[in-house]
């Protein structure tokens, strides 16, 4: 069994920092890549950022850029994003995905297969 679990979110004010943590259970970390995406109410899910498991490459998403660093911990089966100067439209239910074989279109979470359950973040102004 294939499991995925954030941890780290909570309340902060603007301008402060979380980090997310994301551990993976049930395999080795041979996923093609992680990535993080989140869920406001009403909005879509869109992708934050993405980490290459093989050689650590990384993107994220223009509104993150020079905010957010995703990272990997192979040796602990974890992924994490940092996440610094929030801002309230950073709000949102946050998720970790796997990716097993391809990761184009990432910030679409279509080819991630494992999810995990989320963890909220909010942000207060």
């Amino acid at each position: 069994q294939v499991q995925l679990v954030e941890s780290g979110g909570g309340s902060v004010q603007a301008g402060g920092s979380l980090r997310l943590s994301c551990v993976a259970s049930g395999y080795m970390y041979s996923s093609r890549c992680m990535g993080w995406f989140r869920q406001a109410p009403g909005k879509q899910r869109e992708g934050v950022a993405l980490i290459y498991t093989d050689d650590g490459a990384t993107y994220y998403a223009d509104s993150v850029k020079g905010r957010f660093t995703i990272s990997q911990d192979k040796a602990k089966n974890t992924a994490y994003l940092q996440m610094n100067s929030l801002k309230p439209e950073d709000t949102a239910m946050y998720y970790c995905a796997a990716a097993t074989t391809w990761c184009g279109s990432w910030d679409t979470g279509e080819h991630f297969t494992y999810w995990g359950q989320g963890t909220q973040v909010t942000v207060s102004s």
